[in-house]
């Protein structure tokens, strides 16, 4: 009785596990995580604490989850080419590295941002400037993950949205910025 029981529980489970990596595979390839905010300064004094990676750094919100996070400066000191390797406790920051692949002063900065840790990840990161009348300027910070997403990302989207895990971080971020911004 108990061993019949057991192969019950077992078949369930492999049901299971069964429906939600058929579930997981369906998923899209993609995801993206988007905020705003509006800074009360000129996208040209915004710009450089975006493009230099180093000053990117002072209001980034992933280095204040993980204050003990080694970093590794490389490449010009800012725009396409700069580059930024770390590596923090996998529960909260992971390692990767973050290369700016694009610098349109005072509009855009895109990066490239590839996780190995906790998992292998390729997202593409989009900071827009915008001006939103005189000394306003409106900072979007977006982040698509670049696919194919492999299978266990997927598995891993099914339980945890993108948008709320990263969310709060970019809004955090971004306020930060706007203190550093409107103060300098």
């Amino acid at each position: 009785m108990i061993v019949k029981s057991l192969l019950v529980i077992a078949a369930v489970l492999a049901l299971a596990v069964a429906a939600v990596l058929f579930y997981a595979s369906r998923q899209p390839d993609s995801f993206q995580v988007q905020r705003s905010l509006r800074i009360q300064v000129g996208a040209d004094r915004i710009h450089p604490l975006i493009n230099d990676l180093r000053q990117f750094n002072v209001w980034n919100p992933y280095m204040k989850k993980d204050p003990g996070m080694i970093t590794r400066y490389r490449g010009p000191a800012a725009g396409p080419g700069a580059g930024l390797d770390f590596e923090g406790d996998a529960r909260t920051v992971g390692r990767g590295s973050i290369v700016i692949l694009e610098s349109s002063a005072p509009h855009r900065v895109v990066m490239s941002l590839d996780m190995h840790e906790p998992f292998e990840a390729h997202n593409r990161v989009t900071f827009t400037l915008q001006a939103r009348g005189e000394g306003v300027t409106e900072v979007i910070w977006a982040m698509e993950g670049v696919g194919p997403l492999p299978l266990m990302a997927k598995v891993m989207h099914v339980f945890i949205d993108m948008d709320r895990m990263v969310g709060a971080d970019f809004e955090t971020g971004l306020a930060d910025l706007k203190t550093l911004a409107e103060r300098s």
